[in-house]
């Protein structure tokens, strides 16, 4: 490969596949576009063409690594040792996206801001350009439902044209191989703390003759990659589903069980009993370990290295292990009663009595809490290489 400048600041990275039609007239556009910004740049076309859009590319000046066909998100990952510039502006070869307007991008990136995604909803959507499911339901759906996970504020998470420092771009080590790349750069942006911001962009229908890759693969694809956006959002924050619901049910249950220790009561013409107390401890092993799933993620991912420290320096491994023995020796302590009574009455019990089913909830918690500091300690050794 070559390039036109051996340092140049901005790098347009494009994954392509079969894009003969456009591909000639896009790397136009992209040099365009850095003759606009008045920049020395490197066009780079990540090819998994059966067609001749890699040479078609190379004649129009751009360069082109040819890879393996193995997902969009694949040709990212694959592309960053060949980036050369200190800014990286992503989209797709099919001439949708403007890139001859790459003026906002870069001057967000020169404010010092580290992700710039393209808003279409904020710019120009020509009529035709989006389907109307993409633009009325899935897009602002799944961008709504990111946004609630992480607390981002952006209107169009699937638009494929963005920008981001290639510092950043190595920090947040994309792992997607597919479309779900999309959504990942996102989410990783909130969660590595990015100064990330959006900028209007135009977005154009497909060239006369040019089907969209959705279109090429089957009725079901749009459908496909929309589910692997959602599975990708649930995968990096788990804590968001357990942390809060695990606080409500454990402290709840622990509440209802305790309450019950002493035997059934009436409050507010309702009858507690045993029944209530079985409900408060199923609430609390319920939500305990929903908070500790809750730990574990944020730990495994480690995105907050500050709160991952804290965490280890309250459980540590001597702290959770002897904790751990200590609640199921008093859970043992209390049940012990109960079996003694038991033999002392010929293995025949009368009434019941409501201390034991503290004493199971004891034992319980004790094992999930030496599980526990064993798993958060793994990952630990794991994420700092630290063994005690």
């Amino acid at each position: 490969m070559t390039c036109k400048s051996n340092t140049p600041l901005v790098s347009i990275v494009i994954p392509s596949l079969n894009e003969e039609l456009t591909i000639g007239e896009f790397v136009d556009w992209c040099f365009e576009g850095l003759r606009r910004i008045d920049v020395e740049g490197q066009v780079l076309i990540v090819d998994s063409s059966t067609d001749r859009t890699p040479e078609i590319a190379e004649e129009h000046g751009a360069e082109v690594l040819r890879i393996p066909r193995r997902g969009l998100g694949r040709a990212y990952i694959d592309a960053i040792p060949y980036i050369k510039g200190k800014y990286v502006i992503m989209g797709d070869a099919d001439l949708t996206y403007d890139f001859r307007e790459l003026g906002n991008f870069y001057d967000k990136l020169k404010q010092g801001y580290q992700f710039v995604m393209g808003s279409r909803f904020k710019g120009y959507i020509e009529p035709g350009a989006m389907p109307k499911l993409h633009q009325y339901f899935g897009t602002p759906i799944t961008t709504f439902i990111l946004n609630k996970i992480y607390g981002t504020k952006f209107s169009d998470i699937h638009c494929g044209m963005r920008a981001i420092t290639l510092k950043a771009l190595k920090k947040i080590n994309l792992k997607s191989q597919s479309w779900e790349y999309a959504s990942e750069m996102v989410l990783k942006s909130s969660r590595y703390k990015l100064k990330a911001t959006e900028v209007p962009i135009n977005f154009y229908k497909d060239k006369e003759g040019r089907l969209s890759h959705h279109r090429r693969s089957d009725w079901f694809s749009p459908w496909r990659a929309g589910w692997l956006n959602l599975k990708i959002m649930f995968l990096y924050a788990p804590d968001f589903f357990l942390l809060k619901p695990g606080l409500v049910l454990f402290f709840l249950g622990l509440l209802l069980i305790i309450s019950l220790i002493p035997g059934p009561y009436e409050f507010a013409s309702i009858g507690f009993n045993l029944h209530w107390m079985l409900l408060g401890l199923t609430m609390t092993t319920l939500g305990y370990s929903a908070l500790q799933l809750a730990f574990l993620s944020k730990a495994f991912y480690n995105f907050d290295q500050g709160f991952a420290k804290r965490l280890y320096a309250v459980v540590t491994y001597n702290r959770g292990v002897l904790s751990g023995f200590l609640l199921i020796l008093i859970g043992f302590v209390i049940d012990a009663y109960l079996v003694i009574y038991w033999i002392d009455r010929g293995l025949k019990l009368s009434e019941i009595y409501h201390p034991a089913v503290f004493g199971l909830l004891l034992i319980i918690l004790g094992f999930q809490t030496f599980v526990f500091t064993l798993l958060l300690h793994m990952i630990r050794n794991r994420n700092f290489n630290i063994n005690e």
